[in-house]
């Protein structure tokens, strides 16, 4: 994967509002599966235009429900890739296993990018004192679809002064850093213990990323 590529085609979404009109569901993924495929933006624009005029579907709700598809799916692969090229980092060898990305030190991750949440209604400097307790928020608040899971997984949160913290999910070189610092410092005892019932626990973490 070409890193610095990937960041050019996001960074031309970055033009238009973050806005979804409704909520993810399966309904709606199943029409914009293409964004799976597709790395190139005009090549998206296209797709879009097809699939609008083939599902008769509303323009505006279609285009900004792809966008934001392709736009987070593309980021998260590009995540993926940088960690799995760090020293000590293994790549999950099923790719259809939801729960595990990758190994860091033998221990298994999923990971998500995540914007700082308004509904976590702590401050940055709060949650950054308190980890565990946006963790707990974090896994609480999960989509129900997809990716659904109590298991280990490490959280980049990123957050801007601006308030557009979606924004930098196209800052893949910026990831990267915080990526590569995280991982060069890593330590098992350092990840946080989040209890969900007597026999469930996972491992968890977050990666700050803040401009």
């Amino acid at each position: 994967m070409n890193t610095t590529l990937v960041e050019q085609q996001l960074k031309k979404r970055l033009r238009y509002p973050y806005k979804w009109y409704r909520k993810q569901n399966n309904l709606w993924d199943g029409y914009t599966n293409f964004i799976y495929k597709i790395s190139d933006w005009d090549l998206l624009i296209e797709a879009i235009a097809k699939t609008v005029e083939r599902y008769r579907l509303n323009k505006k709700e279609c285009f900004y429900y792809a966008i934001n598809r392709w736009y987070n799916f593309h980021s998260a692969m590009a995540v993926e890739h940088i960690f799995c090229t760090q020293p000590n980092v293994t790549s999950a060898a099923n790719k259809k296993n939801k729960e595990v990305d990758f190994f860091i030190n033998t221990i298994p991750f999923d990971h998500k990018t995540s914007v700082f949440p308004k509904g976590f209604r702590k401050t940055l400097c709060y949650a950054k004192q308190n980890k565990k307790d946006l963790l707990y928020w974090f896994y609480h608040q999960q989509s129900k679809q997809q990716r659904r899971h109590y298991a280990n997984r490490l959280f980049i949160v990123t957050h801007k002064g601006d308030g557009q913290h979606w924004k930098l999910k196209a800052e893949i070189s910026l990831l990267q850093q915080a990526i590569t610092k995280y991982v060069a410092t890593f330590e098992n005892a350092k990840l946080e213990t989040l209890h969900f019932s007597k026999t469930k626990n996972v491992l968890s973490d977050i990666i700050w990323v803040a401009q």
